[in-house]
């Protein structure tokens, strides 16, 4: 590099806050300071590497950072910007960011990325997270999410003592039909739907399947469609679906709680959370494909499951657009795949 290009700035010595007119130029990769009256400083130069060029600003001022706390100051910034242009090249993440254009693309460009991460990341991060809670953890978060809504969305069930043990032994059956031994263990409790809840049915942390009365009134002579139900919801235990939601629906929290075994945070937040949460679609095909393949262990035919789609899509019509829309945790409908799909899906197997 060869170049006699000059330009003027002020020179900052370090030791005092007086500034010094000085004259700057480029020669084989050596910065030339020259000062322009004779009170000024002594001439001196030093190699290019040596000196701090700070990036530019679309307003801001130009400066050099020299050895000892002394810099350069531009007088004028646009001469400043002409002279550095003619002898050294700026980084495209500059050139950029004095572009709005540039600005906007990157900005979209992050938009995207968090997008991406977010459709595709974060669930792979969530699966990994929530294998790594322990059991137990989820087991007294499922306490505490069951006290929660115990007496608010839930009241105890008024089935016959009877019809609730016949259930549970049909569900029982169906899981030692098709389970290993090493299954997460779960426990299913009946209660009656309260607040618009309705024909329903919910996996909690740790294993707890509710049942509700209003579900089994529906299908009151179709006990392969309540054990298809709560196959589906059995599915949604063994992969640990709801501890997914929650990391997700908390990541950052969740994930320190990991890293330093401190779940307090996570137990004391999450009844709330799952309140709101609704499962991910691809994690209720995964939960569909699970009561499949346990209704077929268990001898139970598919078709079982579209009567009770069937069957639940009725009773929505039947109620007031009020109470419909009101409904919690409606494990029926919200986040679901379209029910036509899901008919087709358990119609297509037989």
């Amino acid at each position: 590099m060869h170049t006699q290009a000059v330009v003027h700035a002020r020179y900052f010595d370090g030791a005092s806050s007086r500034p010094h007119s000085a004259r700057l130029r480029i020669q084989d990769h050596r910065l030339m300071v020259e000062p322009t009256d004779a009170a000024g400083f002594e001439a001196f130069e030093l190699p290019t590497r040596d000196v701090r060029w700070p990036e530019r600003t679309r307003h801001g001022g130009r400066i050099a950072q020299l050895a000892g706390g002394a810099s350069l100051q531009a007088v004028d910034v646009r001469d400043w910007d002409e002279w550095m242009g003619s002898w050294r090249s700026e980084s495209w993440p500059v050139r950029l960011q004095q572009s709005w254009r540039g600005v906007l693309g990157a900005l979209l460009a992050l938009v995207v990325v968090l997008g991406l991460l977010y459709e595709l990341g974060l669930p792979v991060v969530a699966r990994y997270a929530a294998d790594r809670i322990p059991w137990q953890t989820e087991v007294a978060l499922g306490e505490q999410v069951l006290e929660s809504i115990d007496g608010s969305l839930l009241e105890p069930s008024r089935l016959p003592l009877d019809q609730q043990q016949r259930i549970r032994s049909g569900f029982e059956n169906m899981v030692r039909a098709s389970h290993a031994e090493d299954a997460l263990p779960a426990k299913l409790l009946f209660r009656r739907g309260a607040k618009g809840l309705g024909p329903n049915a919910m996996a909690l942390p740790g294993g707890t399947i509710v049942l509700t009365d209003q579900l089994v009134e529906l299908m009151p002579n179709h006990a392969g469609a309540v054990l298809g139900v709560l196959a589906h919801e059995f599915g949604h235990v063994q992969h640990r679906h709801v501890m997914r939601q929650v990391v997700q629906a908390s990541a950052l929290g969740v994930m320190a709680s990991i890293v330093f075994g401190d779940f307090g945070a996570l137990i004391g937040g999450a009844p709330a959370l799952l309140a709101t949460l609704g499962y991910s679609r691809d994690l209720e095909r995964e939960a569909d494909a699970e009561s499949l393949r346990m209704m077929r262990r268990a001898g139970i035919p598919p078709r079982s499951m579209v009567d009770f789609f069937e069957a639940i899509e009725a009773w929505r019509d039947r109620q007031p657009s009020v109470s419909r829309d009101a409904s919690v945790l409606d494990i029926a409908f919200a986040s679901h795949p379209a029910t036509a799909e899901r008919i087709a899906f358990f119609g297509n197997a037989e």
